[in-house]
C-alpha cells in the first residue's frame, strides 16, 4: 500500500509546491522503500524497480529536491533523505548507533565490540560528530549540571579541552569521570557541579581527556 503525505498547513508547507500524481507516485515508492529497507535505493535500482530510465529517475528526484520533499547530500549527491513538514530528514533517516563504552583506556576510547556495554540510538541532526561514545555515569557529583546518577552521557572524542567544559577524563590511567575541566598553571582542576564534593587538582601527568559531553540521554525509568 502506497505511503500518502498527508497536507498539514504549517511553516514547512509554505515552503512546498503540491506534486504531479506521477511525482506523488515516486515519492511513495521512496517511502516505501525507505520503510523495507531503512535506505533509500539507488538511482540504477529505483529505475529496474519502476521500469523506467535514469534521466527518468534523477528528474524525479531534482524536482522533489526543488519542491522541498527531499535533499541530496553529499559526494555527488549520492545521500538523499527524505524530508519532513519542517523541511527536516524524517526521523526513520535520522537515527544513529552510539556505542556505551564500558571501558576506557589511555588514548582514544576503545570501539572494539567486545568492549562495548551496549549501545544508545540518538537523533543524527543532533548529535554530528564522528566516533562519538557514550559513557554510563555512577553518581551525583554533575547532578547540578543535569547530569544524574545512571545517565548517559554522550561524548565527542578529544583529548584537550577548554575552561569550564564538561569531560570525560581518564585519572592515573585508571579512573573515568566526568567533570568540568580547568587548567591552572600548576596543574589541572577537575571540578564536580554538587556542593557535596569538593573540586580536586591534579598534576598534568595524572589526567587525561577522553572526551567532550555534548549530551545526555535519560531512560523512562530514571525519570520519577
Amino acid at each position: 500500500m502506497s505511503i500518502k503525505i498527508q497536507e498539514v498547513h504549517g511553516v514547512g508547507d509554505l515552503m512546498r509546491q503540491k506534486l504531479t500524481n506521477k511525482q506523488q507516485n515516486f515519492l511513495d515508492y521512496l517511502e516505501e522503500e525507505l520503510n523495507k529497507s531503512g535506505a533509500i535505493p539507488s538511482l540504477r535500482v529505483a529505475a529496474e524497480q519502476l521500469h523506467i530510465s535514469h534521466a527518468a529517475v534523477a528528474q524525479f528526484i531534482k524536482t522533489l529536491e526543488r519542491k522541498g520533499y527531499l535533499k541530496r547530500e553529499g559526494r555527488y549527491s549520492r545521500n538523499i533523505y527524505l524530508l519532513n513538514h519542517l523541511r527536516q530528514p524524517e526521523a526513520k533517516q535520522r537515527w544513529r548507533e552510539v556505542p556505551i563504552i564500558g571501558k576506557i583506556t589511555a588514548g582514544m576510547p576503545i570501539y572494539a565490540q567486545q568492549e562495548w556495554d551496549g549501545s544508545v540510538v540518538v537523533d543524527g541532526e543532533v548529535y554530528r560528530g564522528q566516533n562519538l561514545f557514550a559513557l554510563r555515569v555512577h553518581g551525583d557529583s554533575m547532578k547540578d549540571a543535569g547530569i544524574l546518577n545512571e545517565d548517559l552521557v554522550i561524548c565527542e572524542p578529544r583529548q584537550y579541552a577548554g575552561n569550564g567544559e564538561i569531560v570525560v577524563a581518564l585519572i592515573q590511567f585508571e579512573e573515568a569521570t566526568v567533570k568540568r575541566f580547568f587548567l591552572h598553571e600548576g596543574g589541572i582542576e577537575l571540578r564536580p557541579e554538587n556542593d557535596n564534593y569538593e573540586a580536586v587538582r591534579y598534576p598534568f601527568s595524572d589526567v587525561m581527556v577522553q572526551g567532550k559531553v555534548i549530551g545526555v540521554q535519560r531512560g523512562p525509568e530514571q525519570i520519577n
